[in-house]
């Protein structure tokens, strides 16, 4: 199924229903699924106006507007590729993403205009820059006149471009928790597999009102909420920026039905004084996803709002959903991710690529058509991402799969460390901090030691308003843990640097402790 007939159909079922309600800071608009299929097909004239070979990339820097649904589904029939690039990146980041990806043209917020400015000389291959919102500078055009262009009222049709469903579609910059970002390539197919693997797993229907309150250029609002929601044709509410309340203000006002938050959103709103069931009474489902939930906080929503569903969705940029774990399982099967959805396979490998198992440790893997075409221009990561064969890819999760299929996640195989000789997973000791219930978040890493090769190191941040002592850290530790497994170094914070979809950056937390050594 190609990208524009999700909007499509939708735009002709539903032609007068809000398709995105944008709930900015000082202004609240309205975009009819008619409205939007019409300016995704304006854009799509527009951009192949330009004449750019076809899989041109065409990238977007923007906050969560309504225009981003335009530009979503209108390149989408362009035949060209959006490349979705995160708000959140320093000019050096910035530039280094736009010529690693060969972008040709940048569509981009007005609020954003210094940092593209900042990058304009670095990027020469970029043609055309296109600026949303504001007033355009000299050496940019506005988002409204290209619209207008090349879309006179009788040739306002999406453009008559042949596009197979396996064509590229979409690129997305992985977080970069490990080095410099990735770029994950996907057809219209992959991103398809996932629309409706949410649709159905999530039961996302015609009637929700769904809020998107993380950012777009990440593929769990863009592919796993908003592209869902346009399927199923239902109302997207953009509310930006995010806050506890906020949220709450939008469900109010807007009678939200459904979202998806990170971790440590859905934390922040269980510990918020706005966290009432009165006021959320219209609030049925939530799915989360993006790094591990504590169960702390899963079990306090369900007390806080009995009629709120929770999903837990296991996801990658490069897969889509890997797993998925519906509210009826729950308090059954609480720590567990979930298992394979109806139309995607996932299995616990050996290193040899062979399935595990009941109970027995391997890496988690998904085969299907969901899967990445490849990393763009990365072509040894590429071959180790697909080094199982047999078509599975290899999420660098390692878990453990029970007798009923559900997989735990026991760690990033990246991030174990082995003290001793013996393999540590720094996520059991995680697990172990979170029964504390002073703790709001933690990370626990390797850091190097003379005598045993390497030890956990922890950091924590306290909820608001708690305090702990490193004693009582330990004391927590002695009755969970295995000696071998005790955090040697514990320090408490105020924050984690994180990536915009809420996994802390470990890198940058061991990164001082190996300098000038092997592991970082």
């Amino acid at each position: 199924m190609l990208t524009g007939d999700m909007l499509r159909r939708s735009a002709a079922r539903f032609p007068d229903r809000p398709a995105i309600v944008f709930r900015g800071p000082d202004r609240r608009a309205v975009v009819s699924y008619r409205e939007l299929e019409r300016d995704a097909n304006r854009l799509a004239r527009a951009l192949r106006a330009l004449g750019l070979a076809r899989g041109a990339k065409v990238s977007m820097l923007s906050r969560n507007l309504a225009e981003y649904g335009t530009v979503f589904f209108g390149v989408a029939r362009s035949g060209y590729v959006l490349n979705n690039v995160s708000i959140l990146y320093a000019p050096d980041e910035l530039g280094w993403v736009l010529r690693k990806s060969d972008s040709e043209v940048l569509i981009f917020d007005a609020g954003l205009l210094e940092k593209v400015d900042a990058v304009r000389a670095s990027c020469p291959a970029i043609r055309r820059f296109v600026c949303i919102g504001g007033d355009a500078p000299p050496w940019a055009q506005a988002f409204d006149a290209l619209l207008q262009s090349e879309a006179p009222a009788d040739q306002s049709g999406a453009p008559p471009v042949p596009i197979d469903e396996r064509d590229a579609f979409c690129m997305t910059y992985t977080g970069g928790t490990t080095g410099r970002p990735k770029g994950v390539l996907a057809s219209h197919r992959a991103r398809a597999i996932t629309a409706h693997t949410v649709m159905v797993e999530e039961a996302i229907d015609e009637r929700d009102r769904v809020a998107i309150v993380t950012p777009l250029f990440h593929v769990a609002a863009l592919n796993i909420m908003f592209q869902p929601a346009v399927l199923a044709g239902a109302t997207c509410v953009f509310v930006t920026p995010w806050s506890a309340e906020r949220f709450v203000e939008a469900v109010e006002s807007e009678g939200v039905t459904a979202t998806f938050m990170v971790p440590t959103q859905a934390n922040a709103l269980a510990g918020s004084p706005a966290c009432d069931a009165a006021r959320l009474s219209s609030w049925k489902k939530l799915s989360f996803a993006g790094a591990p939930m504590p169960d702390r906080v899963q079990v306090e929503l369900m007390k806080k709002l009995p009629g709120l569903k929770l999903t837990q969705i296991y996801g990658q940029s490069e897969i889509g959903v890997v797993a998925v774990l519906r509210h009826w399982y729950l308090p059954q099967k609480l720590g567990a991710v979930g298992r394979a959805p109806y139309n995607v396979d996932t299995e616990i490998l050996r290193p040899d690529g062979t399935p595990a198992a009941v109970g027995e440790i391997g890496e988690v893997a998904s085969r299907g058509e969901n899967l990445m075409i490849e990393y763009y221009d990365e072509p040894e990561q590429t071959t180790a991402f697909f080094r199982a064969g047999n078509g599975w890819g290899l999420t660098g999760d390692v878990g453990v799969k029970d007798a009923d299929g559900f997989i735990t996640l026991i760690d990033r195989a990246k991030d174990m460390l082995i003290s001793g000789g013996e393999n540590v997973y720094p996520k059991e000791i995680e697990d172990a901090l979170y029964t504390l219930e002073a703790v709001g978040e933690c990370a626990v890493f390797g850091i190097p030691d003379e005598r045993w090769g390497e030890v956990p190191a922890a950091y924590i941040a306290l909820r608001p308003g708690c305090s702990l002592t490193e004693a009582e850290v330990v004391a927590r530790c002695e009755q969970k843990l295995a000696r071998l497994k005790r955090p040697r170094l514990i320090r408490f914070v105020d924050d984690f640097p994180k990536t915009p979809i809420g996994k802390i950056q470990k890198n940058l937390l061991k990164e001082p402790y190996w300098q000038g050594r092997k592991k970082i």
